[in-house]
């Protein structure tokens, strides 16, 4: 904040907000969100739009409230190397689950081992999706954190258990499609496995942000929550980075620093 006639917002304070693209922005406070207060100062402020922030809270969310994930159960993640897919990972090896995902290229590979993922393989050179997911983890998975859509979630699909749960958070494989994709038409698969499958927005919890942000500042300052940022410098270099990202350019959370 660098100008204020705002007493919940003084001058030098650190806000989020959903402004839009622009290097500086007028409001009456309504849409900005003050950092914690306490926010420690070996903790990148950055990390407030990613691991502590929307992209953590709807890993958060999607794991624990959508998803409930149990001790000991089987979670697999898709475009796991990614601002969410990371936090995921990372959440369900804290509770205690065994961790599949899949990336794009063998680099995100490598630091999804070294998150602690239990199994990880790109999709892009595997010879066959249905036979990493199985050799991944044979005995099928138990939960779904879905991100990608498209043929992965059609396949996936059969891999998952009796009563398996999917949290749809997104479909970033088919958001360039210039025209919708068709089938196949899974019903008879969801119902005999009898697969719960529900879509969610981190904002249905947004009474309950305060607390979970301070869980998510909690793992990373135990060292057991990790993250990365991919950078991109220069305001005039946004619309660049925004696509580099939906083309799955980046590791972890894509900011822009200006």
């Amino acid at each position: 904040v660098i100008q204020s006639k705002n007493s919940a917002f003084p001058v030098g304070s650190h806000v989020v907000s959903s402004c839009g693209w622009r290097t500086h922005a007028l409001s009456d406070g309504k849409d900005l969100t003050l950092l914690m207060a306490d926010w420690p100062k070996d903790v990148p402020m950055s990390l407030a739009v990613g691991t502590i922030g929307m992209p953590g809270l709807t890993a958060l969310y999607g794991v624990e409230a959508v998803l409930q994930v149990q001790k000991g159960e089987t979670l697999l993640v898709n475009a796991a190397a990614g601002a969410v897919g990371t936090v995921v990972g990372q959440i369900g090896k804290i509770k205690g689950c065994k961790v599949v995902g899949s990336a794009g290229s063998d680099a995100k590979v490598a630091y999804l081992k070294q998150l602690g993922f239990d199994e990880a393989f790109n999709y892009k050179t595997v010879p066959s999706l249905e036979e990493a997911l199985k050799k991944a983890a044979p005995e099928g998975y138990d939960c779904f954190f879905e991100n990608v859509g498209g043929q992965f979630s059609t396949i996936a699909l059969q891999q998952m258990k009796e009563f398996g749960r999917i949290a749809v958070c997104g479909g970033i494989s088919t958001y360039h499609d210039a025209a919708h994709q068709t089938g196949p038409y899974p019903l008879t698969t969801i119902n005999w496995k009898q697969v719960k499958i529900e879509g969610f927005m981190q904002s249905r919890w947004k009474s309950d942000h305060p607390q979970g942000l301070k869980k998510l500042m909690g793992w990373v300052k135990e060292g057991k929550l990790k993250y990365r940022e991919h950078v991109t410098r220069g305001f005039e270099n946004m619309p660049a980075a925004f696509m580099g990202m939906l083309h799955g350019e980046n590791t972890g959370k894509a900011i822009i620093t200006v």
